[in-house]
């Protein structure tokens, strides 16, 4: 399971969340994300990881033929199904470690700003629970941020097994210690399918990559 402070913060940061898509300096990037992402997702059944507010589960709901957007944070989640959309999602607490069978089977999946909260030592784990839920040639499409010196969050401990830490401050005033690793693009290659693509922009990179 997702550890129980992962799932707290962003229980905490929901309200707020969505402040991430108005930085300035970010616009271009994200403009870019938001025809990418949908466009690989076309006419796709799509399981989506830690959908957070619904901002990319509306995107996709757009060009998508059905899509089932996870989560274990209920917050957040609640937000995401306040949402309007053009084809309404079905949304599903679920682990994504543990991804039940229930949920059904799908030709693609999206995680976005996931990848980066993964404990290096559970990577194996996610993926077997994410590829058991696909269809075989499902694409698999993933987001995540760049570490940007003086943009993004500075980085406060790294333990034993090389994840990395930020401690980032809520709108109350308190600060949470959160997992945050930014993968290379030869790590990914290590870790995904030879059909993996990475397109690098500066605050973002976007792989996607399909199932044998």
């Amino acid at each position: 399971m997702a550890s129980a402070e992962l799932v707290d913060y962003y229980r905490r940061r929901a309200a707020e969340y969505e402040a991430i898509y108005v930085k300035p300096e970010r616009q271009a990037d994200l403009a870019v994300l938001r025809q990418a992402i949908p466009r690989k997702l076309r006419n796709a059944r799509v399981l989506e990881i830690a959908c957070g507010t619904g901002y990319w589960t509306q995107l996709v709901a757009e060009v998508a033929a059905e899509i089932v957007a996870t989560d274990l944070a209920e917050e957040p989640m609640q937000i995401a199904r306040s949402k309007s959309y053009k084809k309404p999602p079905t949304f599903s607490s679920a682990d994504a470690y543990a991804l039940p069978e229930s949920l059904g089977r799908f030709d693609a999946a999206l995680a976005v700003f996931w990848w980066s909260h993964i404990p290096r030592q559970r990577t194996g784990e996610f993926l077997a629970s994410l590829h058991a839920r696909l269809e075989p040639g499902a694409r698999v499409v993933l987001m995540d941020n760049r570490f940007v010196e003086g943009s993004s969050t500075p980085i406060s401990e790294i333990d034993a097994q090389g994840n990395t830490y930020q401690l980032r401050r809520l709108g109350d005033g308190s600060h949470v210690r959160v997992l945050k690793n930014f993968p290379s693009e030869p790590e990914l290659r290590s870790l995904l399918p030879s059909s993996l693509n990475v397109q690098t922009l500066e605050y973002y990179w976007l792989a996607d990559y399909r199932l044998a």
